[in-house]
């Protein structure tokens, strides 16, 4: 073994061990994804070869088997990879053509079938991209670089509710995603109330399609319009639009109740965001200060 290559797997672990700590203080998970879980979390609907293409390091998050090995970063995590580590590090520096690696594809991420020490190495020299052979799983959810273990509990909620509904072919363009789960059974609820009462409305049989689209185009997206128009997500840090739309429409229903009518998407955003959106320090500051002046006002 050279010294070089030798000294390069050390500060490999070295750096392991740092980001390690530095995850956990920042509340992150250092845990590389393992593609068993997310294959079986996620639904896929077709899977073929895609061949010989070069791929971003940086887009390559887990692997298939050796997720114990390597964190996240593709960092080793045990001695005993060194010596494989270090001849691969030492026919890299030689320019050895090595092999390309193989992996699947799934959304825009990546998993290593073969060829983690082979990642691990250009990623701690600093490549930009490798050649892998690649195999695509075709799935209905969006996924990025910092998906985790918990986000992906989310997925397969959304992954799920989409197959239900269909609503990625229904509208392909929808994007619905929540910040903590049961979001997409309570979505579900609504649909099934929405066709009971196209039913009692039209007098027939209503389809699931047909309720799923109708809801989604007469109280969905009018909803998050409204959101919107509010710029309501400003008020509520880390929260996303389905969230706002689920809450909002639990506090439709309290108004309705309160009023004796619905008070439509526009006035129901507006009431909660003025009654449960975030303000600073100098906002509720003058509040308290305006409403001091005012009882003295009335002394």
């Amino acid at each position: 073994m050279s010294a070089q290559a030798r000294l390069a797997f050390d500060q490999a672990r070295r750096r392991a061990v740092i980001e390690t700590v530095l995850d956990l203080l920042r509340g992150r998970s250092h845990e590389m994804l393992s593609f068993d879980e997310v294959r079986l979390r996620l639904n896929v609907r077709a899977q073929h070869t895609l061949g010989l293409q070069t791929i971003p390091l940086d887009r390559i998050i887990g692997s298939e088997g050796r997720q114990a090995a390597f964190d996240r970063r593709f960092l080793p995590l045990s001695a005993a990879l060194k010596a494989r580590w270090v001849r691969v590090d030492e026919a890299m520096q030689r320019d050895v053509p090595l092999p390309p690696i193989d992996v699947y594809k799934i959304g825009e991420l990546y998993f290593v079938r073969d060829g983690n020490h082979r990642v691990s190495v250009a990623r701690q020299r600093g490549q930009i991209d490798i050649d892998a052979y690649v195999t695509e799983l075709v799935i209905d959810v969006p996924l990025d670089s910092a998906l985790s273990a918990r986000e992906l509990l989310l997925k397969e909620e959304y992954s799920d509710f989409l197959e239900w509904t269909r609503l990625n072919h229904l509208r392909p363009a929808q994007r619905i995603e929540f910040s903590e789960p049961g979001g997409y059974l309570e979505l579900v609820r609504h649909i099934n109330a929405h066709r009971y009462y196209m039913g009692c409305d039209q007098q027939r049989e209503i389809s699931r399609d047909e309720a799923v689209t109708d809801w989604y185009d007469t109280v969905y997206v009018p909803a998050i319009e409204a959101i919107r128009r509010e710029r309501a997500l400003e008020q509520f840090p880390g929260r996303t639009e389905a969230d706002l739309y689920r809450w909002i429409m639990e506090h439709r229903w309290y108004l309705r109740e309160q009023q004796g009518d619905d008070p439509g998407p526009d006035v129901a955003a507006g009431s909660f965001v003025a009654r449960y959106g975030h303000r600073d320090l100098r906002e509720t500051f003058l509040e308290a200060w305006r409403r001091l002046f005012a009882g003295d006002a009335g002394m």
